[in-house]
């Protein structure tokens, strides 16, 4: 059943969350340049490599919960657990934004900062979707 439609809008998170991330710029910083996705890995502090770490689980997430499509009530459960991750990285990514040094000088937010913000959107209308296909086949499991 890939053909439902919260299968398209998981497919669009988990796209968002691997493969979008590494054409945007997170923010930029006067000495570094651009803020990438690729520098969170190669940065000492822990809080930092969380996002790039936490943006490829929400993208396995999506995609083990688009693969167990047979299983509404995990589908679902995963979806919640990924919107709350998401929510995480939103949360470090407006701190880490808000918070460069100095601010002596005109600091520019990338549009990447909300990406979690579009993940979040395309996951809750998968749930919705997919609450409406459990409260479907409920309903005609009460029939027979």
């Amino acid at each position: 059943m890939i053909q439902r439609v919260q299968s398209f809008y998981l497919i669009l998170a988990a796209f968002i969350s691997s493969v979008c991330v590494f054409f945007v710029d997170f923010c930029c910083l006067e000495n570094d340049g651009l803020f990438q996705i690729t520098d969170t890995f190669y940065d000492a502090r822990l809080l930092i490599k969380s996002i790039g770490i936490t943006f490829f689980v929400s993208a396995l997430l999506s995609l083990i919960s688009l693969l167990g499509y047979n299983n509404r009530k995990r589908q679902f459960v995963l979806g919640r657990i990924n919107i709350l991750i998401n929510f995480y990285l939103l949360g470090v990514l407006l701190s880490q934004s808000l918070k460069l040094p100095g601010e002596t000088f005109v600091s520019e937010k990338g549009i990447g900062v909300f990406l979690p913000l579009l993940v979040v959107v395309f996951l809750a209308m998968a749930n919705r979707a997919i609450k409406r296909d459990e409260d479907l086949v409920k309903s005609v499991d009460r029939l027979r």
